[in-house]
């Protein structure tokens, strides 16, 4: 990962799926808290589970995203694509969210994403 991303989420379990995709799990507060806003962009490759919401926004964000919203058993609900700055997002049937860069969803959701093993909060 690039310098930005592995100052930003320091010390975050990241899960490891085939093609090389990887998967941050913003666990702590302050992760989840600033996400990814502020970021220049995101690697392709690399994707950010937020645990324990229905709900996100992409106010401070400079790139577009794909959310894949997982319900309780870690199953993809709802996939939003080439979601843009300013935003906020719901989807009432989720309990967590994948932010992928714009584009990216359908590659993370081939990996495993929303086949019920999202990393869990613990």
């Amino acid at each position: 990962m690039d310098a930005d991303l592995d100052q930003r989420f320091r010390g975050l379990p990241v899960k490891g799926l085939s093609n090389g995709l990887r998967l941050i799990e913003a666990r702590s507060r302050r992760s989840r808290r600033r996400g990814l806003a502020r970021l220049d962009t995101l690697p392709a490759d690399v994707a950010l589970h937020i645990p324990g919401t229905p709900s996100v926004h992409t106010f401070g964000m400079r790139f577009a995203l794909d959310l894949i919203w997982l319900g309780k058993d870690g199953t993809v609900a709802r996939v939003e694509r080439n979601v843009g700055p300013r935003r906020v997002a719901v989807c009432l049937k989720a309990r967590s969210v994948v932010e992928t860069p714009a584009g990216a969803a359908d590659r993370f959701i081939a990996a495993g994403i929303g086949a019920g093993d999202a990393p869990r909060r613990s």
